[in-house]
């Protein structure tokens, strides 16, 4: 139940409005009944007339009294028209009149112009009751600051609107919708919505994407091994309606060309890569390219330019295993003939005690500071048992995988010995499930060739010809195997490169050779023992090339950024403005074992030129393995330069130096389509409409149809008013002295 009396307004349930007149009645025939019967008429008779008037300011605070100021507007109201004058704009795909039967074609900037040429609004000045203003948002800087990118921040534009004029009636947009700045457009549109202001669209520009190729990303690694193959992956998206077989070249710096053919079908996006040898240390500087198609409307985003560093090749591998078995020795061979590869072999064989010769140890590196120094560990057909591997060394070879970044190769082999390596900490770590109830695995009568599953296919790893296309052909080439492990499946989050081409499980085809990512390392599962067959008749031509590819694929990670007390790797390694980095450093002290304490204290140097201090720290109590991490947000592109100090070193020079290259993505994209949904969004929830910009009589009617702004009410709620607390309890503080007084207990 409502009333009001006069400015005084009440909002209470009828059921309070009923109960608290008997309240009053019952108060105030007490009153005077008490007045009636007392010996001190004067006296009583004031403190009942105080009891009733408590009484009665008790009632009304119950009812929820307001008092409220009417503030009418003495200004006219406003109406904005709000153009957008990005750099999306100047997309040409806007018809300067769609009611034509072959409309011209202008940019959607000049559409925009030419409505506010136009003068539509002028009928709106007419009864002089009505300010109309024009606005322009997103214009680019002139001279933006270095690594900084003009955008489109929608929401901000309107909600600046409702800062800074408090007369705002309505709001005109005139934008392609396109926004890639600030919070969500419709976090205005509800802000609109509550201030009673409708916001009308007028969308510029189509919904259908001209034709185009963009060559929307390259994903090349930071660095690359020299004389050795990198794979540098791109995406090319094309808005097409037609299939088209084009070129892709790659040129560096020295004029050096390749090219590979590719088909993109229509009005899709298609992910490829590219093979290039790096033939010298230090930057390269590469650009790919794809040649303009016909129709092509936007040829200036066929290119993309990128760094790539080469470094020369130190790698150290460790290889463990239980028998001389063929495959050991081939690996053996394979990497100590390698001569970017330092290789150190265990074998603990079950009767002969530990193998002896080049390139061997006696045991198991048991301190952190003397295994640390192995980029990748291949453990062939051991496991925990006497006279193999202990608990202790699982823990330390899963901590050295997980902490910094080692590449751990599972090999297992018909003994067996694999199934010890489930139930320790190792069994984390292996990327299959395998069968325990067939411990020797299965034996084959003919030779089994691997099948190159589609990631396979494009794996640096598995490339064992000189390119993508041939590379299919030679693995169907190579000789097969005689024994697999028993494979049931592979777990949640690997990646299957190569299958079994024979059998079949429950799961589906038999998981050979599969990889995964566990903490910052990589493991690698090779589900048979008989790589060494394909030298067959081409000698050590794909076996050496295949574990070469793995040593340094698998070791990777670890060695984007080195020093002999430092290892520094981050992730991603080409952010994007508005990517947050992981920083991760593995630290170790004079001796080299792993520094327990930091912080590690790391000046990041903007592409601006701003340097800040950053602090690298531990996230584990004990920090065995003198891991440190940080992470920081990425708002510029262009070089990030990292200065990483050691603690409590006197020096002033950084202990080790890199770069990040943080990619330049054009936050304002020509030739995409007009976001037609994000404006009608914004009309529906505002309570406005969308209108075409050849319909702009319409618009005009509906302005012309809007209510003159509502008076402006504040209320004061007296029922929550400390003020009128104060008076109550006032009051009644006087009745209980009064009575007192009057001698009444």
């Amino acid at each position: 139940m409502q009333f009001q009396i006069n400015q005084l307004h009440f909002a209470a349930p009828s059921v309070f409005v009923w109960l608290g007149l008997l309240f009053l009645v019952a108060i105030g025939f007490y009153c005077w009944t008490a007045f009636r019967r007392a010996t001190r008429p004067v006296r009583t008779g004031s403190l009942e007339l105080l009891r009733f008037l408590i009484a009665s300011l008790v009632v009304l605070l119950l009812l929820q009294p307001e008092w409220h100021r009417v503030i009418n507007p003495t200004d006219e109201p406003e109406i904005v028209i709000l153009a957008d004058a990005s750099g999306s704009m100047t997309t040409v795909d806007a018809p300067e009149n769609p009611d034509g039967a072959r409309p011209k074609i202008i940019s959607r900037a000049e559409l925009t112009q030419k409505v506010l040429e136009s003068e539509f609004y002028l009928p709106l000045l007419e009864d002089g009751k009505t300010t109309v203003n024009i606005e322009t948002f997103g214009i680019p800087p002139e001279n933006p600051e270095p690594g900084m990118q003009p955008g489109t921040n929608l929401e901000g534009a309107l909600s600046s609107l409702l800062e800074n004029r408090p007369n705002l009636r309505s709001v005109v947009l005139l934008s392609d919708g396109e926004w890639n700045q600030g919070k969500p457009p419709v976090t205005a549109a509800q802000k609109f919505r509550l201030r009673d202001i409708p916001i009308f669209s007028v969308p510029m520009g189509s919904e259908v994407r001209l034709p185009d190729l963009d060559l929307v990303a390259v994903s090349a690694p930071t660095y690359g091994i020299v004389g050795e193959n990198v794979q540098i992956p791109f995406t090319i998206r094309s808005s097409l309606d037609r299939d088209l077989r084009t070129i892709v070249r790659l040129r560096d710096s020295s004029g050096n060309e390749i090219s590979k053919d590719l088909s993109i079908p229509a009005r899709s996006t298609v992910y490829e890569s590219i093979l290039y040898r790096l033939q010298k240390e230090g930057s390269n500087t590469l650009t790919l390219t794809i040649p303009p198609a016909n129709g092509e409307l936007l040829p200036d985003n066929n290119s993309r330019q990128f760094t790539l560093s080469g470094k020369p090749e130190d790698i150290r591998v460790l290889v463990i295993d239980t028998l001389p078995r063929w495959e050991y020795r081939f690996i053996r061979n394979a990497l100590s003939r390698d001569p970017g590869v330092q290789v150190d072999c265990l074998l603990l064989h079950p009767k002969l005690g530990a193998g002896n010769g080049p390139d061997y140890i006696q045991e198991f590196p048991e301190k952190t500071e003397d295994l640390q120094k192995y980029d990748v560990v291949f453990l062939g057909d051991i496991g925990i048992a006497e006279n193999q591997l202990t608990v202790e060394q699982a823990e330390l070879l899963k901590g050295l995988v997980e902490n910094q970044a080692s590449g751990l190769v599972f090999i297992p082999g018909s003994q067996g010995n694999w199934l010890s390596l489930l139930d320790s900490p190792l069994g984390d770590l292996m990327p299959v499930l395998l069968d325990k109830t067939q411990p020797s695995g299965f034996a084959e009568a003919t030779a089994s060739p691997l099948e190159l599953t589609t990631e396979g296919r494009s794996s640096l790893l598995t490339m064992l010809a000189d390119s993508e296309d041939q590379n299919p052909a030679v693995w169907s080439s190579l000789p097969g195997f005689f024994w697999h492990a028993p494979v049931l499946r592979a777990k949640s989050g690997t990646e299957v490169l190569a299958v079994h081409s024979n059998r079949r499980n429950d799961y589906g085809r038999i998981p050979l050779l599969v990889t995964n990512r566990v903490g910052s390392g990589k493991v690698l599962f090779l589900g048979h023992d008989s790589a060494w067959r394909w030298r067959r008749g081409v000698e050590d031509l794909y076996h050496y090339r295949f574990w070469g590819q793995v040593a340094r694929w698998m070791s990777y990670q670890r060695n984007i950024a080195t020093d002999q007390r430092i290892r520094l790797y981050f992730s991603p390694e080409r952010p994007k403005p508005g990517d947050r980095v992981t920083l991760t450093a593995n630290v170790f002290d004079a001796n080299g074992a792993p520094l327990k304490e930091g912080p590690i204290p790391l000046d990041l140097t903007q592409p601006s030129g701003k340097t800040t201090r950053i602090e690298l720290k531990s996230t584990e109590a004990e920090n065995t393995w003198g891991t440190f991490n940080a992470q920081f947000a990425v708002n510029q592109a262009g070089e990030w330069k990292v200065d990483a100090y050691l603690p409590g070193e006197s020096s002033d020079a950084p202990q080790l130096s890199t770069v990040i290259l943080a990619q330049d993505e054009q936050l304002e994209k020509v030739g995409q389509p007009a976001k037609l949904d994000v404006l009608e969004e914004l009309a529906s929830i505002s309570r406005g409409q969308v209108a075409e910009a050849a319909d702009l009589p319409g618009l005009l009617k509906e302005l012309q149809l809007l209510p003159t702004p509502r008076p402006q009410v504040i209320p004061l709620r007296l029922w929550a008013h400390p003020a009128v607390a104060i008076v109550l309890i006032s009051l009644l503080g006087l009745f209980w002295t009064g009575r007192k007084l009057n001698g009444t207990f």
